[in-house]
């Protein structure tokens, strides 16, 4: 019986087109640029248009891979959407880039682990690729968080940024692609990150809005814990299942939330800085999108070479976080 793997056959992005400096927030904090950079590392994020959502930048990502990969949409098997900031409630974000890009044949649905969604996605991917029921399947990671900040919130509105982030993954019997992987939650933090008035628990009205209680709300000094924490965790659980040690990985990608927190593991755990691949001094924390944009510009720089072992990394709400061991 033939054993598969899934290999990533091309990858995407899309970010929206407004650039916002970390001067905008100066009405908030004075001199935003210095104290947002020195806390975070980030200078500039990316913005959705009013008119722009989730699907838009998913569908933008999503038809880069493809063309890229030179890959016929009517081919894809499966369209996956990791997201927390969906169009709507319902129905879900992968059925509208299914039609924006025309494939016709793919089944297609919604995952939402927050910052962890497109990790969750892919192992998804991967297990139904190694099914051997299904050859080609689209990942995308994407959010639209601006829509949610409260930007009278100075911990938190200045972090976030918008984008989405796209993989193919095919069918080979040669041993490439995803070679590891480790996910994992604790429900007894969801409560750390959320948006308290957003579903039936407490459905938005006219009171939630004036509490704003329909925007994102993260408790930062306990997620900086949370994170620092299971980063290390990641890396040594996911090397060791492989059978190697964290050196001998070529790159690590992060989930982009904190120059700090990729300082800390550094440190901790004696991997040169250099290793770990970071954009969101250009994109804040983009959510869902974070990896796997990172993935994709690193691809196309020749940063990352034919060969190379990669370890992708995501943690957020729920609590949830994991990893992915990729050979390019």
């Amino acid at each position: 019986m033939a054993i598969y793997y899934s290999q990533v056959l091309a990858t995407g992005g899309g970010i929206p087109d407004r650039v916002v400096t970390n001067d905008y927030f100066n009405y908030l904090v004075e001199d935003a640029d210095n104290w947002i950079f020195s806390r975070t590392g980030i200078r500039e994020r990316r913005f959705a248009a009013h008119d722009e959502s989730t699907s838009d930048l998913a569908t933008k990502a999503a038809k880069s891979a493809l063309e890229r990969g030179n890959i016929d949409p009517a081919q894809l098997d499966c369209i996956i959407v990791g997201t927390s900031t969906a169009d709507m409630i319902l129905p879900s974000t992968a059925c509208m880039v299914q039609k924006n890009i025309g494939a016709a044949n793919a089944f297609a649905f919604d995952m939402n682990a927050v910052c962890s969604s497109f990790v969750y996605a892919v192992e998804t991917a991967d297990n139904f690729i190694r099914s051997g029921k299904y050859k080609k399947i689209l990942v995308i990671g994407a959010d639209t968080y601006s829509k949610i900040l409260d930007f009278q919130d100075k911990t938190t509105c200045p972090l976030f940024g918008d984008g989405a982030g796209a993989m193919i993954l095919g069918a080979t019997e040669e041993r490439k692609g995803i070679l590891q992987s480790l996910i994992k939650s604790d429900g007894k933090g969801w409560e750390l990150i959320q948006v308290p008035s957003s579903g039936s628990r407490k459905p938005i009205t006219a009171d939630t809005i004036t509490l704003r209680e329909n925007t994102f709300k993260m408790e930062g000094k306990k997620v900086f814990v949370f994170a620092t924490d299971v980063i290390p965790q990641i890396i040594e659980e996911v090397t060791a299942k492989a059978g190697m040690t964290p050196d001998q990985l070529d790159h690590i990608i992060p989930h982009q939330a904190n120059v700090r927190i990729i300082d800390f593991i550094s440190k901790k755990l004696g991997i040169p800085k250099e290793k770990f691949l970071l954009n969101l001094d250009r994109y804040g924390n983009t959510a869902a999108a974070s990896v796997g944009l990172a993935l994709d510009e690193n691809l196309r720089n020749g940063v990352i070479k034919a060969g190379d072992r990669i370890l992708m990394m995501g943690f957020g709400g729920g609590l949830s976080w994991g990893g992915l061991l990729i050979q390019c």
